[in-house]
């Protein structure tokens, strides 16, 4: 454990040497997103982060392109650059993709994580609501993004969790992204908007009225539109893994 915790140090004190962001946003208040996660991912011996959401004390949800040989989540943090007494390290036990998860169009972006253990739950660790089968959600219904991708004034990296409030949009307006898909994504943030989230982002959760609706998943470097993943879509399949582990 002290060898990860070293590991880990390293790889969050170079944190911004990322260069994916959130433009346009600001710093959260600390610890005024308890249920968001920041992941620590290994693959083929080179490391990267995404951005995800506690939905059960022992299960994290992410974007299914955020796998890799092995994964250590971080709860509870603010700052990643040093460690707070809110932080609690879990290691990934399974990662469950999207049996459908096609990585080339990014069609059925989404992961869940079973953690090793049970996260503690604590004012600065805790579950976010998922919406029902048939919750739906409305173009120009204003929700919230966070992550620990870049910003405006440091666009390598934010040490700092950033959020930015995103408006959803209409499905047409994200006709340009050749796969985009309707029934199972969110066509999120109005074109003459300057808010817009990057891969530094990937994972997090687009969260709307306190309930997460959406998965970060893709954008491109000219701006807003983004799509994201729409988790009323996946209820059953996340009810069946949740129930079987």
């Amino acid at each position: 454990m002290k060898l990860l915790l070293l590991l880990l140090m390293t790889f969050l004190l170079s944190h911004e040497t990322g260069a994916d962001e959130i433009l346009w946003g600001k710093e959260s208040s600390p610890h005024s997103r308890p249920y968001m996660a920041f992941l620590y991912i290994n693959r083929n011996n080179s490391w990267y982060n995404c951005g995800g959401f506690l939905i059960r004390s022992d299960f994290v949800m992410t974007a299914a392109h955020c796998e890799g040989d092995f994964i250590t989540v971080v709860l509870g943090a603010h700052n990643v650059s040093k460690r707070e007494e809110t932080w609690q390290i879990l290691k990934v036990k399974h990662q469950f993709l999207h049996p459908e998860y096609n990585d080339e169009r990014l069609l059925n972006d989404i992961m869940l994580l079973k953690l090793e253990k049970e996260a503690n739950p604590t004012t600065a660790v805790w579950p976010v609501y998922l919406p029902s089968r048939y919750n739906s959600v409305s173009p120009g219904q204003q929700c919230l993004v966070a992550g620990w991708g870049g910003t405006k004034l440091k666009p390598r990296g934010s040490d700092t969790l950033q959020e930015a409030e995103l408006r959803l949009t209409k499905p047409s307006d994200c006709k340009g992204f050749k796969y985009f898909d309707e029934r199972s994504q969110l066509c999120v943030g109005t074109p003459n908007s300057y808010k817009t989230t990057f891969s530094g982002d990937s994972g997090g959760p687009l969260v709307c009225s306190g309930v997460a609706q959406g998965i970060v998943s893709y954008g491109n470097n000219e701006g807003p539109p983004s799509g994201f993943t729409r988790i009323a879509h996946y209820r059953s399949w996340i009810n069946q893994i949740l129930k079987a582990n």
